[in-house]
């Protein structure tokens, strides 16, 4: 039985990340752990390094073939990683 001022794990994880301001840094590293599940096997196999610094999401990647395809892409891909985040946390991708 529910007692009245009960509230789900959910609502109390999100209650958490907004008093503690750390929603903007847990969207950040969400972004970054489903790169791989969003990009594909081929492209995160030659993924080195992933990082966000201001909004920006910093990637490394070993293939120029590869680096010169998501050039094309990088609107697509930043509309992907903000659907899945569900909110804007990326607003440009830098390919090094």
């Amino acid at each position: 039985m529910r007692k009245p001022n009960d509230i789900t794990l959910k609502d109390a994880i999100t209650k958490m990340l907004s008093v503690y301001r750390l929603r903007g840094k847990y969207d950040e590293t969400g972004v970054v752990a489903h790169w791989p599940e969003l990009m594909g096997t081929a492209v995160a196999n030659r993924t080195t390094q992933i990082y966000v610094s201001q909004k920006k999401l910093f990637v490394r990647i070993e293939s120029s073939v590869i680096k010169n395809e998501l050039l094309m892409v990088r609107t697509g891909i930043i509309q992907k990683l903000n659907e899945r985040a569900g909110s804007e946390v990326i607003t440009e991708i830098v390919f090094l």
